[in-house]
């Protein structure tokens, strides 16, 4: 296999950068956004410049050799088989949720979801003029798990969807099959669509884990899933704005168009070509970033465990450690770290105030001295 160097630094001051911009002229190292430091694989880049270099980028429209490459992928990945059809291709994974709230049900039904939780899931619903309902998740020495019996004690005739995320972001949990199973069981008792959010499926940490798609548990699962998946986490090019829901059965397939129908625009000419590049031929660059990660998220789980008071679990999927900093007995965590220079997400935007989620999708070098600098507030 190639070699990869993700130790390499890359100057992203003055990109206009998310991440970076928002602790410009500051000495705060940023390990907040879900968004990894590292140069998209080669044969991506190279895709983009020998589009550019055609010169024309007019509208286009998704390529039937992109939806095969999709077919195949989802396939060789995770054993999942689907039609192209199926593929309704996005702007955005965001999009895909909140399109989804919109096309099931109707304004006043409730959308439930489990907290913590990615910060749109909490949002979406009620701008989509439904009602939000949240159950927390409970964690056990195994991780985080679904509460299924407060799941559906919280359920009414009115709820109509429910809100996944597999694997978690920001807990970092695979949930096995049989988890998935019990969970599209409540859902078919009681006729809820179910839209899963799998865009960190192939960012698997755990060599003894495999994610599976929720939509593959059983016909009955996959007649009711709307997927969400993007090359966008894995590939490292979130801003090309390139996802897609899979959504086998027609009549919700055709509600989510509907849904969609003069709000949502095309996805542009670089994310396809992105997307169609990464699935083709990123995954000797991917096999080597998950190695990187998972030593990165090694060398957070042994930092945070020399911290007291803080606490977490090893995640087992994603680029991002869930952080209890309950123990600090201070009233902003985010605030404190940021203070002694290390910029993290705060909690109370997925739900859980006291908690803080660091990502870890950066050199080590960087990661390093971010965990040094934590380890020095808390030792004061």
């Amino acid at each position: 296999m190639p070699s990869f160097d993700f130790d390499r630094p890359i100057d992203r001051h003055d990109t206009a950068s998310l991440k970076w911009e928002k602790y410009a002229g500051q000495d705060i190292i940023p390990l907040w956004v879900a968004d990894m430091d590292f140069a998209a694989p080669a044969p991506v880049l190279d895709a983009l410049q020998r589009r550019i270099e055609h010169g024309v980028l007019g509208y286009t429209r998704p390529p039937s050799s992109l939806a095969q490459t999709v077919v195949a992928m989802l396939h060789q990945q995770f054993g999942w088989r689907i039609a192209p059809e199926w593929l309704v291709w996005l702007p955005g994974l965001v999009t895909g949720i909140n399109v989804a709230c919109r096309a099931v049900g109707n304004a006043g039904d409730g959308v439930v979801t489990a907290t913590p939780v990615y910060p749109p899931f909490l949002s979406a619903p009620q701008l989509s003029g439904r009602e939000l309902v949240t159950v927390p998740l409970c964690q056990d020495d195994t991780g985080w798990h679904w509460d299924l019996d407060r799941l559906e004690s919280c359920l009414s005739p009115r709820t109509r969807l429910l809100l996944l995320c597999s694997p978690h972001n920001p807990v970092g949990q695979i949930f096995r099959p049989e988890e998935l199973a019990d969970l599209v069981a409540i859902c078919e008792r009681h006729d809820l669509v179910i839209c899963s959010d799998e865009i960190h499926g192939d960012l698997v940490l755990e060599p003894s884990r495999r994610h599976v798609p929720t939509a593959s548990i059983s016909p009955a699962a996959q007649n009711r899933c709307i997927t969400l998946m993007a090359p966008s986490k894995t590939f490292n090019i979130p801003g090309l704005g390139c996802s897609f829901a899979v959504v086998a059965d027609a009549h919700l397939r055709r509600r989510f168009r509907q849904a969609m129908a003069g709000i949502v625009p095309d996805v542009n000419v670089l994310g396809y070509t992105a997307a169609e590049a990464a699935y083709r031929y990123g995954w000797d660059w991917h096999r080597a970033l998950v190695d990187y990660l998972r030593a990165n998220r090694d060398l957070v789980f042994e930092a945070v465990s020399r911290m007291p008071p803080l606490k977490t679990h090893c995640p087992e999927a994603t680029y991002l450690a869930w952080i209890d900093a309950r123990g600090l007995n201070h009233p902003d965590p985010a605030a404190f770290f940021e203070a002694a220079g290390v910029g993290l997400s705060d909690g109370r935007d997925f739900g859980a105030e006291g908690y803080l989620r660091l990502n870890f999708g950066c050199r080590r070098a960087l990661l390093e001295d971010g965990l040094a600098r934590m380890r020095q507030a808390i030792s004061g």
